[in-house]
């Protein structure tokens, strides 16, 4: 092989590996929560099932005419397996026993026995990066019909019953996978619909939610890759590249897994600093008496030497993040690293605003993250704080009597403000009405995992009802 083939081919590979984006968040779903599901799948299968009606049947045999309508099922005994397959997706065998009923000059009593229903779900990326069922493969078999004519036509029924059976069954055959189709196709995808792809999470910043690529099916799970990145909604296209550590779930005991990556955070972050809103000032009826009493005994002599006459006119404290804040996952926890700059300023009446001092402010701010229903929220904890002169080392050393009253003034005042904005947290991508319960979080070295059991708060044909009326509750 030539030197030009062998660095052709090593580009090649570079590009790929730096063209690969790794996920801000992964979802996990284990055999457990498929078992959860398989109740409401199963609920649901048999309210599509039986709402299948017969055609009407006419015919004559000899000298006997026949009518035979308005056969409905009137019991459905179900049992199902849902499960897992690798390469395929999803595996729904039904086993039903189906009974039937209707009246034409008297009664009929059908049942349909040795039923096997086969059904494969196809689950994909679609353009838009959205969950969906992409295929389903159907098959549908019915080993005996048995039916029971009353009336005073039941002998003429009896007679011809076993070709009335046979008639029934084919056409029962042919209307099965139909409405299974329908139900996984259509209704299904609806439900689907409602995981937020990319969507506004407040008037700042958005959230994008697609997938990466297919899901991967293993036998014991279903594993889900997001690109995860938050977006500030002036200026969509500039994003926070991904360069965090690929989470890594391999638990299996819940039934569902929540994987995030420092990116996940690092993206908010970043966009609600592009966003501007990493702002503040404290004035007037904000700033604290103790803290304005303190800000005049240090800055009374500046205040002397530029204009005595200040020495009266309200304080104000501006904070300004310089850059975008970054977070840190560890096994220890989370944190969040903030740099700022700290302006202390007279506001005279009707005059310019008289800048006092300017000081640079290092925070570092322990991160809780908690998981509501299927919102995840963060809570923050100041823990470490520095303050330092931006024009000389010795107005450093005149600023450290403010350090621990500013620290208290920011626990106080300002990140009660702060978490009171972020405790309503974000969406996470999962349908309308199913909840995360018992939710138990892990921090690991550059991503956390939340592990969940699953909650229906409302059964699937609810959730798609309401899809259908636009009901849904797409907030994030």
């Amino acid at each position: 092989m030539g030197l030009l083939s062998v660095s052709v081919i090593f580009l090649l590979s570079i590009i790929t590996m730096t063209s690969a984006v790794s996920p801000g968040c992964k979802i996990r779903i284990t055999t457990r929560g498929l078992e959860m599901l398989k109740a409401e799948t199963k609920k649901f299968v048999e309210e599509e099932l039986s709402n299948i009606t017969m055609p009407e049947m006419k015919g004559d045999e000899g000298r006997f005419q026949y009518t035979i309508n308005n056969v409905k099922i009137i019991e459905l005994n179900l049992t199902s397996d849902l499960r897992f397959q690798p390469d395929v997706g999803l595996i729904f065998e039904v086993h039903p026993n189906l009974f039937f009923c209707s009246y034409d000059e008297g009664f009929i009593n059908a049942s349909a026995e040795g039923v096997n229903i086969f059904t494969g779900l196809q689950l994909s990326k679609d353009d838009e990066g959205r969950l969906k069922i992409s295929n389903v493969t159907c098959e549908a078999s019915i080993a005996k019909m048995r039916a029971r004519f009353s009336g005073t036509l039941g002998r003429v029924y009896d007679f011809i019953g076993t070709f009335l059976t046979t008639g029934m069954r084919f056409v029962l055959n042919k209307r099965i996978c139909p409405v299974l189709n329908h139900a996984a196709l259509v209704l299904v995808n609806q439900l689907l619909e409602t995981i937020p792809v990319r969507a506004e999470v407040d008037s700042y910043v958005g959230i994008d939610y697609s997938l990466l690529s297919d899901p991967v099916v293993t036998e014991t799970s279903l594993d889900m890759d997001f690109k995860g990145m938050f977006y500030d909604l002036k200026n969509e296209n500039n994003t926070l590249v991904n360069y965090a550590v690929n989470p890594v779930v391999r638990e299996n005991d819940r039934m569902i897994y929540l994987a995030l990556s420092e990116y996940f955070f690092d993206s908010g972050l970043y966009s609600y600093f592009k966003g501007g809103l990493f702002q503040l000032q404290i004035a007037n009826e904000r700033m604290p008496k103790d803290l304005e009493v303190l800000l005049r005994t240090t800055y009374l002599g500046t205040i002397m030497m530029l204009n005595p006459a200040l020495m009266e006119q309200p304080l104000s404290l501006e904070f300004e993040v310089t850059s975008p804040p970054r977070a840190t996952i560890k096994t220890s926890g989370a944190s969040v690293a903030v740099n700022c700059n700290v302006k202390v300023l007279v506001l005279p009446p009707g005059k310019p605003v008289v800048q006092l001092s300017s000081m640079t402010m290092e925070g570092k701010f322990n991160a809780k993250v908690s998981m509501k229903g299927k919102r995840l929220a963060i809570h923050l904890d100041l823990r470490r704080f520095k303050i330092f002169s931006n024009q000389s080392a010795l107005e450093s050393l005149a600023l450290i009597p403010l350090q621990g009253p500013l620290k208290t003034m920011l626990q106080i005042s300002v990140v009660p403000l702060i978490n009171n904005y972020t405790k309503r947290g974000v969406q996470i991508p999962l349908p309308d009405g199913i909840d995360f319960i018992e939710e138990v979080v892990e921090y690991h070295n550059g991503f956390i995992i939340v592990g969940a059991n699953l909650h229906f708060r409302t059964g699937l044909r609810e959730i798609i009802e309401s899809k259908l009326t636009g009901e849904t509750d797409n907030s994030i």
